[in-house]
């Protein structure tokens, strides 16, 4: 059966005796049992939904032609993570302005990825929403399982993950982010991919002020601590249920996700690195590393080349501070950058150096003393 049909299909493995019927319902799917099974009717989320994702990428090919020039133009693509029961699902019902997903108290209710698109800006946002990031051993299968590796694959797809937590939980506990969560935000940053925080549930501290502030104060500075490659990385407190904070989540996503593409040309940055340059303490100068050129090769993420023309390369500390200079001076931090050295070949830096002064001609200059001698002999 196509899932994107519609009508009845019957279902025998679902109920036995006069079976089960599935039958089309606004936004979501249920299954009628059978008299045999007393009846009744049982709502399914996230089985067969036309959310489903199933492209790995959703931009048209009309759409990538249309903003060519630009790459910040091109649909989003947003992936929304965290552990079970944070408020994804919930929170993509308020970005969307409805009620396109079931919610509840009970956590695992979203076992598959629900793709939907909207409209931001005269931007298109295509938003997934994936299954909870379970907690599991290496050995163990099942629906856990499944859910972890979809997860992983729609981060991997995603062009920028916003990452969930949930408020009321870090009020009681004594660190903002566990396990699980570093490591999806570890993830992400390894694969290039912007990351926004948003804290969730924050109309559960609303009434103890002390705890509202320590939440607001606690997790960006653990965020800063746990993720320290990546500086400036946004963070959105919010509340999904009481659809507060929409449009400043969507605000940051569009920024993140403009730093991501952004291409600065080479002359603009070579002569921004001849002020960096300058003023960097160099233990000695006759160590320093010399950059001949310095260029970006591409973006999403931002990715720059320093073509070295001597022996001495940069050290670690020199590409974090070229690192750190690039995302104050141009503003584009909280997102991944990436900084690479490759060495000038010397044959190239001989021939850029030497000058065409044409054919060489070798002459005898003819001398007075070479000239007596000859005369006398010929005498």
């Amino acid at each position: 059966m196509d899932r994107w049909s519609t009508g009845a299909v019957r279902c025998p493995e679902a109920v036995e005796g006069d079976g089960g019927v599935w039958r089309e319902a606004p936004r979501r799917w249920r299954l009628e049992a059978g008299p045999s099974e007393g009846g009744g009717v049982f709502w399914m989320a996230a089985v067969a939904s036309r959310g489903s994702l199933s492209q790995d990428d959703p931009t048209s090919e009309a759409e990538t032609e249309a903003h060519e020039g630009d790459e910040s133009k091109l649909p989003l693509q947003l992936a929304i993570v965290g552990r079970p029961n944070v408020g994804k699902s919930t929170l993509l019902n308020t970005l969307l302005q409805e009620q396109r997903v079931l919610v509840g108290p009970e956590a695992g209710l979203t076992r598959d990825s629900i793709r939907a698109q909207f409209q931001f800006d005269n931007r298109t946002v295509y938003l997934v929403d994936t299954a909870g990031w379970m907690e599991r051993s290496g050995k163990e299968k099942g629906p856990a399982s499944l859910s972890v590796v979809q997860s992983r694959k729609n981060l991997m797809r995603a062009h920028i993950v916003a990452l969930v937590l949930d408020g009321e939980k870090i009020a009681k506990s004594k660190s903002s982010m566990s396990h699980t969560e570093v490591v999806i935000a570890r993830q992400a940053i390894e694969e290039g991919r912007g990351l926004v925080v948003i804290v969730n549930k924050m109309d559960l501290l609303r009434e103890n002020q002390q705890l509202f502030d320590k939440v607001i104060d606690a997790v960006p500075k653990e965020i800063q601590t746990v993720i320290p490659q990546v500086t400036g990385i946004p963070v959105v407190f919010t509340s999904a249920f009481e659809g507060r904070g929409r449009i400043a989540v969507m605000r940051q996503v569009v920024d993140t996700y403009e730093k991501w593409c952004l291409r600065l040309s080479t002359s603009r940055l070579n002569r921004w690195l001849r002020k960096v340059m300058s003023r960097h303490s160099w233990k000695d100068s006759a160590t320093q590393p010399k950059v001949k050129y310095f260029t970006q090769v591409k973006a999403r993420p931002p990715t720059f080349v320093a073509f070295m023309s001597g022996k001495v390369q940069l050290s670690d500390t020199d590409i974090r501070f070229l690192t750190k200079s690039l995302k104050e001076d141009f503003d584009i931090g909280g997102i991944p950058i990436r900084v690479v050295q490759r060495s000038i070949p010397r044959k190239d830096r001989v021939k850029s150096n030497s000058r065409n002064t044409g054919p060489r001609i070798n002459t005898r200059m003819r001398t007075d003393k070479r000239t007596t001698a000859s005369e006398s002999t010929s005498s």
